[in-house]
């Protein structure tokens, strides 16, 4: 049966939102009289126009002079904005990697029920309007895209607007394609006259529709000489200091394309095998090799956490977004940090990797850990011990989770994380990180550390929190992958020289301080590919890549399979037993913080009420 798809939000919102679009910039235009021809042609008219893609429509005053928007602009297609919000689950707490502390909305999207909820991701005014949010932003880039014509302006300044509406307009299509499938792709402004029945495309086609675009992004970029906005010359980094540095440039344009193709790829779109995995190596090693061209590069391990907290850009960042300083009891950050840290008994719950999660990240002398054999033959290297679990790990554990007497912790008893209880008198008597009377406490035995900053209650301070979208270190990875699937783990794509998937893979470990991968691993595109993965939930972990990598390489049913795992700790004496002084016991989580996996769990469903209305709509299944 030929698919359909109706633009949901174009009919439900057509009267408030596309149809008036224009109008609605019109009305708050201080200029009396203001044509549409003025709108174009005019550069100030024209910024406030399209830049509401980046920042606008915050609050704005809808029909009767109530807010209803919060952020109806692109950064609800955005990883780090989605974990920023009062209903206290983030991307990474809707999978396998991360309890949320407290039992709420999102533990019932993990097990398997989010139809009554859905609006919040789709139009929900006060919460994430993902769908209406990028259908208007597309909306804005294709009425810029169809009269750029009408602007007078330089040229480099024509050029660098028709690229970011080209950049813009296929970021929204992605992230889209991302979290409901794939849609039409539109590439006009539709008007109430036109035929809104459009064809839903393939995923595959949808995403080279996206890396299509990406790829005319970057050919205006360049002739804009903006392959990065604060440094043109190549050979150099830049100075990061940009005034327009929050937009897109042409190295992240390349860097799109070549995400876009890997998940073109992946087992959940691929259509052309083999072929498909080569066309993803190339794109990604153009990819790197163009950045590494205009002076980006990895950070060294001693900046490594730069690319996240406490500074505002990177050179390893091809395109972030900084949310400024943040104090240590921001309420943006409640669906990210317990209330014990963040100062809220009431509400606060926060990300609490599960010791699923924590058993990826590898001995420092390069053992896996994920399952009991891998603990085993590393307990009999005489690297790793189960009663003392926390010495002698990958140096990206002591970054990104905070784990019992997990050290720098500011302000906190000696310095160290206390996540333990003490029995006495046959009561459990809690430390202060497990603090029963506050509700997000974790469960699981850990909290997430990576955007942390160290500022919290007892360390009152504000730092400097930064959404790296796409990063250097994530190209190494997607050619990594690709090349692996297209030429094994010891050949080149024919792009990129030498270089293969098992040195590209080597070079983000070497730049941590991890050894290289263990030979036995790199024999075969089979053996290798379970340490590419693990190697990207670690080095992308709580960036927003997991809950969607799961998905593109169908690994989530067998993840979401459970049972969701915790570690239980006692203070007791110091023994030959407890080394620490401390009684690691595994065990399941609760029943009720379980999760769970349906085969429509790949995409969300559109809300019920608007699939009545459509006469030929097939929508996503619900669950």
């Amino acid at each position: 049966m030929k698919k359909y798809i109706i633009l949901i939000v174009s009919i439900v919102l057509l009267p408030v939102l596309f149809s008036s679009c224009l109008e609605s910039y019109l009305d708050k235009s201080p200029e009396a009289g203001l044509t549409s021809d003025d709108v174009f042609k005019k550069l100030d008219n024209f910024k406030k126009f399209f830049l509401d893609v980046y920042e606008g429509r915050q609050n704005r005053p809808d029909v009767g002079g109530v807010y209803a928007w919060r952020d109806w602009n692109i950064k609800c297609g955005m990883p780090f904005y989605f974990d920023q919000w009062d209903q206290k689950y983030t991307w990474e707490g809707l999978t396998d990697c991360a309890d949320m502390g407290r039992i709420m909305e999102g533990q019932t999207v993990k097990s398997g029920q989010v139809i009554s909820i859905v609006n919040k991701f789709t139009y929900d005014p006060a919460r994430r309007p993902i769908l209406g949010s990028l259908f208007t932003c597309i909306r804005i880039c294709n009425l810029t895209l169809q009269n750029i014509k009408l602007l007078q302006a330089d040229q480099v300044v024509i050029d660098d607007y028709t690229a970011q509406a080209h950049f813009v307009r296929a970021f929204c299509h992605f992230e889209l394609f991302r979290i409901w499938g794939p849609m039409p792709y539109l590439t006009k402004a539709m008007t109430a006259d036109d035929v809104w029945d459009l064809p839903r495309l393939s995923k595959h086609e949808t995403l080279l529709r996206v890396a299509a675009d990406m790829d005319s992004a970057a050919t205006f970029f360049a002739k804009a000489n903006l392959m990065r906005r604060d440094n043109p010359v190549p050979g150099a980094p830049g100075h990061l200091t940009n005034t327009d540095q929050r937009m897109p440039n042409g190295v992240a344009a390349k860097a799109f394309k070549a995400r876009a193709l890997l998940y073109a790829a992946s087992p959940l779109n691929n259509e052309l095998g083999v072929k498909d995995w080569e066309v993803a190596a190339q794109a990604n090693w153009e990819a790197i090799t163009i950045a590494k061209q205009y002076g980006y590069d990895l950070l060294v391990a001693a900046k490594y956490k730069d690319n996240y907290v406490g500074t505002t850009y990177t050179n390893e960042q091809l395109w972030g977004y900084s949310y400024g300083g943040w104090a240590y009891n921001n309420g943006n950050q409640q669906g990210m940090v317990s209330g014990v840290i963040g100062n809220s008994a009431s509400s606060w719950s926060g990300e609490c990797p599960t010791q699923n999660f924590v058993d990826k990240f590898e001995t420092k002398f390069g053992e896996p850990l994920n399952t009991q054999a891998e603990r085993d033959a590393a307990t009999a290297a005489g690297h790793y011990k189960e009663q003392d679990p926390y010495t002698n790990r990958d140096p990206r554990f002591y970054i990104d989770i905070i784990h019992n007497q997990a050290t720098n912790m500011v302000g906190w008893t000696s310095s160290k994380a206390q996540i333990y209880y003490t029995m006495t008198n046959g009561v459990a008597v809690y430390a202060e990180l497990i603090n029963p009377a506050f509700l997000g406490i974790t469960r699981t035995g850990y909290y997430s550390r990576k955007r942390w900053g160290e500022n919290s209650v007892k360390n009152q301070t504000t730092k400097q929190i930064t959404d790296p979208i796409i990063r250097l270190g994530e190209l190494y990875l997607n050619y990594a992958e690709a090349a692996n699937e297209a030429y094994g783990p010891k050949t080149a794509a024919p792009v990129a020289g030498a270089i293969t998937a098992e040195d590209a893979i080597n070079l983000i470990r070497t730049r941590i301080g991890q050894p290289n991968v263990f030979p036995q691993y790199t024999v075969s595109t089979a053996t290798f590919r379970p340490r590419i993965k693990n190697e990207r939930n670690i080095e992308l972990c709580f960036e927003g890549h997991y809950y969607f990598d799961l998905r593109r390489w169908k690994d989530a049913p067998a993840a979401y399979a459970g049972p969701l795992m915790g570690v239980d700790i006692e203070k007791v004496a110091v023994t030959t037993t407890y080394p620490t002084g401390f009684k690691y016991t595994r065990y399941a989580l609760s029943a009720d913080r379980q999760i769970n996996w349906k085969e429509p769990m790949y995409y969300l469903p559109f809300n019920t009420e608007d699939t009545y209305k459509m006469k030929n709509f097939v929508s996503n299944p619900v669950w």
